[in-house]
């Protein structure tokens, strides 16, 4: 037998405390009679208590209390062999940090609502392994494939546009990290990856990236943040907080949304999807609701448990007749007189 909830045993210490409350009322009914009633006939007077009446209603209370206690420490027996299973999909959040994702075509600039989707998405997940990699003109693993969603979150909060040293945006080469640094050599699929990012390459052949992708069954999801049409310029702060637009060539850079590129790279995977989120609301929670959790699903532990049967019951039942008998039981006697 095992106890579940074995510290609510502590409360057995008001058992002996109300012993001694009862103890006590004893005593102080019996000196109150002994004030009222003259000391030489109280013995002459016939009494209609019972004490071993009274006696047994106090231990019967005492009884049943003990038994609630036990039944609250949550008694199991009978153990029987239990196979969990866990099952659920391997997810990597892409992340673009580039320069580009500071443009304020969403608020208050891409990147921030990237974030704050990716941590509204935590909410809804159902057991699924999840990753980080940010990228820009290089790609770096943030987060490895983890279950404990509290350390991502921390890794997220933490991503910037400085996470990536090098500039530029090269999405092939972020693809083939994700294949290469966070997914095993297992078969990939149950994988997904989730590209977070306006679009804009440097010549990193991201569409043939995308159909490695594919073809080794990992599923790409891209949503595409930005303006595609006129596009934004990208706010910078030089050492004096003045704030600044970026320019190349003496020229300011205008930040677009590149969605064709984007609807390529799904298109050559399996099974992939692309979200124009563009400038309006990220939904990451439902996007994950809608397209990975009703997605199929790998085993990705099991374990054979001991399953104990409750019985508190039992224990809580003891305890309603004991008390039933406790309310049947009169404490007063029969008094008879004696007719002369």
């Amino acid at each position: 037998m095992i106890l579940q909830n074995v510290h609510m045993l502590h409360f057995l210490w008001l058992i002996p405390l109300m012993a001694a409350l009862y103890v006590y009322a004893w005593q102080k009914r019996k000196f109150a009679l002994r004030l009222f009633i003259d000391a030489g006939l109280l013995d002459k007077i016939p009494i209609s208590l019972s004490h071993a009446k009274r006696f047994w209603k106090s231990a019967a209370v005492l009884l049943s209390l003990g038994f609630i206690i036990i039944g609250m420490a949550r008694p199991a027996w009978n153990p029987k062999p239990e196979t969990i299973e866990r099952k659920g999909r391997d997810v990597v959040f892409l992340l673009d940090v580039s320069k580009s994702m500071l443009a304020e075509d969403l608020v208050p600039n891409r990147l921030e609502r990237a974030k704050l989707a990716i941590s509204d998405c935590l909410e809804s997940l159902q057991g699924d392994r999840i990753g980080l990699v940010a990228f820009a003109g290089t790609a770096a693993v943030k987060c490895p494939l983890t279950l404990d969603y509290g350390f991502f979150r921390m890794m997220l909060n933490d991503i910037s546009t400085d996470s990536i040293a090098r500039g530029g945006t090269l999405i092939g080469d972020a693809l083939r990290k994700v294949m290469t640094d966070v997914f095993d050599d297992q078969i990939k699929e149950f994988k997904d990856i989730i590209l977070i990012t306006d679009g804009e390459d440097h010549d990193s052949f991201p569409v043939d990236a995308a159909k490695d992708v594919g073809e080794k069954g990992v599923r790409l999801i891209a949503i595409g943040l930005g303006d595609e049409n006129e596009g934004k310029r990208i706010p910078v702060t030089n050492a004096d907080g003045i704030k600044t637009f970026l320019k190349y060539n003496g020229q300011e850079v205008w930040s677009r949304l590149d969605a064709d590129t984007l609807r390529k790279m799904v298109n050559a995977t399996p099974g992939g999807k692309y979200l124009n989120v563009a400038t309006g609301a990220i939904d990451l929670g439902n996007v994950y609701s809608r397209l990975i959790a009703t997605a199929d699903k790998k085993e990705l532990e099991s374990d054979t448990i001991k399953r104990f049967e409750e019985k508190f019951q039992i224990f809580l039942a003891a305890a309603f007749i004991v008390l039933c008998i406790e309310l049947l039981v009169n404490e007063r006697k029969k008094v008879f007189k004696n007719n002369e």
